[in-house]
């Protein structure tokens, strides 16, 4: 069976590309798939006929090389993007919200949107129900929002 492997060392980069693809899909963090870009890598040479110690080291170079050079590029690529691109709780920072009931510092709540969240200012000053404000973060479940801005006609109501 070990001699068979060493003739096949092929099976052996070829499972552990799938192996090491198939933990990627499940972290999403491009590292394992610049590993099994490596164990590609390896698994031609494997093909090509080179020996294990070749195989090897072809794998960590490519490995080392799309982990330095090719990881840092794609993932600037994928973090950048619209606003339309943005998800969950990046969509808010810098979205209007409304005071429901007094916010201050350390409790109140606003409407951002339909949703209803907790809230706080980020001074610590106090800000009346029926004011908008601007949604400077999200702290946890909490909106930390930034300058009351009063209406033409007075406080606004919640519905």
């Amino acid at each position: 069976m070990l001699d068979w492997l060493v003739q096949n060392t092929w099976i052996l980069w070829l499972v552990l590309m799938l192996g090491l693809a198939g933990v990627e899909t499940l972290t999403l963090d491009l590292f394992f798939l610049m590993l099994a870009t490596g164990a590609l890598a390896g698994l031609i040479g494997a093909l090509a006929g080179a020996s294990f110690f070749i195989q090897v080291v072809i794998f960590c170079v490519v490995s080392l090389l799309m982990v330095l050079l090719v990881r840092p590029v794609a993932l600037k690529h994928l973090k950048r993007g619209s606003a339309e691109q943005l998800s969950n709780i990046d969509r808010l920072i810098g979205e209007h919200a409304l005071a429901l009931e007094p916010v201050t510092g350390l409790s109140g709540t606003v409407k951002i949107g339909g949703d209803t969240w907790t809230a706080r200012t980020v001074d610590g000053s106090s800000v009346p129900a029926g004011t908008r404000v601007t949604v400077s973060r999200i702290d946890g479940a909490t909106a930390v929002v930034v300058g009351a801005q009063p209406t033409e006609n007075g406080p606004l109501t919640s519905s």
